[in-house]
């Protein structure tokens, strides 16, 4: 067992004698060139990693006043609510202001492939939020400044190899062994959809249009950095909070924005949403709220609808959201410029053709489907615990490495 000392710093802890601790300022330089988003492409800077921009992400109109990110650089986000938002940039781009960018300083000790697993691992996104400031603890922002003096332990080019490899072979046990998981998962809300389409579909009922029983479609807001700051503690719903019937409310960002113009956006219980923007597998997800949240507005990819209780009953409208009839319809309208996310439109609603029982009968399909479908989520319950014991194993894993606790 190799030799160990005490790095003094917490989130560290021990590390092997012959390794060293660096600042991030000794390793790095700081890349402040500003550059057009149209000779360099936006990129997103995302907890996968760095990706092309993608199209469901806030956008400023500071299109010629963005950071030069090249092929290689590391890139963070320096908002705590971004926390292990960062990567090495496959390609050359461009990030918002609100962004690190990061080169390896001349004769730096490290592998850029290294710093994917350095720091990205959990225990420096905590000591990079640690070093931050701001007002609201969600909003807190890391500078350069300091971020410069936070340690690292560096070992050998040489162990950082070993390392590399190590860690890529076990992560990749550890990722097929979640996406198996995964896979169970899919099945059982594919499982899901058909055991609520035996149930909607039925030639029977009333044949219309969705505009004939709603009342309004409101789109939500998504502010700007640019917009004035609030001291109210405001958050906007992501499109992760409404997914598969189900209401996620702890998917939610602060934001500084105009107060007078989130009061009437704020999310209610019995609000019911449907995104606008997504994936065409995941476009036109619909939610009850169902949980009281305060100071919460919807984004402009969400909508609420009003729905008209004279006519139909919103549990019953939940779950023909999520039916076969429905779904095709939503995937066939759904369109976009960008090949992965697309948008479906207020004109698009009100067309949807519908197939409606009467009232009795909504109510009765919807308590049974509730006692059907509550037995299927809890088994994927079950299995998304499953698939976080995996992630929080490859977490520690990964740290164990690049602190040397464990040696490859």
């Amino acid at each position: 067992m190799r030799e160990m000392k005490d790095s003094g710093v917490e989130w560290i802890g021990e590390i092997p004698a012959s390794w060293q601790l660096l600042t991030v300022g000794s390793l790095f330089r700081v890349r402040n060139e500003k550059v057009n988003d149209t000779d360099y492409p936006p990129l997103s800077v995302t907890k996968g990693g760095i990706v092309p921009q993608m199209e469901n992400v806030a956008k400023s109109d500071a299109n010629d006043n963005r950071k030069m990110v090249l092929k290689h650089d590391f890139v963070i986000n320096s908002r705590s609510d971004r926390k292990q938002s960062c990567g090495v940039s496959p390609m050359d781009g461009s990030v918002s202001l609100i962004n690190i960018v990061l080169y390896p300083a001349k004769g730096a000790p490290v592998i850029p492939a290294y710093l994917n697993y350095l720091l990205k691992n959990y225990g420096f996104a905590e000591e990079f939020y640690r070093w931050g400031h701001g007002i609201v603890a969600d909003l807190w922002t890391t500078r350069w400044q300091e971020m410069k003096n936070i340690l690292l332990p560096v070992p050998m080019i040489e162990e950082q190899q070993w390392n590399l490899g190590a860690i890529s072979a076990q992560t990749k046990n550890v990722d097929a062994l979640i996406a198996n998981v995964q896979a169970q998962i899919d099945k059982l809300n594919d499982y899901r959809v058909s055991v609520i389409s035996s149930f909607t579909n039925d030639t029977s009922f009333r044949h219309l249009k969705l505009k004939q029983v709603i009342n309004n479609v409101e789109q939500g807001w998504s502010p700007s950095p640019a917009e004035p700051k609030n001291d109210g503690g405001w958050q906007v719903l992501t499109l992760a909070a409404v997914k598969f019937g189900r209401f996620n409310f702890e998917n939610t960002k602060p934001f500084e924005g105009n107060i007078e113009r989130c009061k009437p956006l704020s999310i209610n219980v019995g609000d019911f949403l449907l995104t606008r923007s997504n994936t065409k597998e995941l476009v036109g997800q619909v939610c009850i709220v169902n949980h009281p949240v305060q100071n919460t507005i919807f984004s402009d990819l969400i909508y609420r609808l009003d729905l008209n209780t004279k006519y139909v009953t919103p549990e019953f409208m939940l779950y023909y959201f999520q039916s076969t009839q429905i779904r095709q319809q939503i995937q066939r309208d759904a369109h976009g410029s960008s090949s992965t996310m697309v948008k479906i439109t207020h004109k698009d609603i009100d067309n949807w053709e519908i197939d409606l029982p009467d009232m009795d009968k909504q109510i009765k399909i919807a308590e049974q489907l509730n006692d059907i479908t509550r037995k299927i989520d809890d088994l994927i319950s079950i299995k998304q615990a499953k698939i976080e014991k995996l992630e929080q194993y490859k977490r520690s894993l990964i740290y164990e490495y690049v602190t040397g606790k464990k040696e490859a």
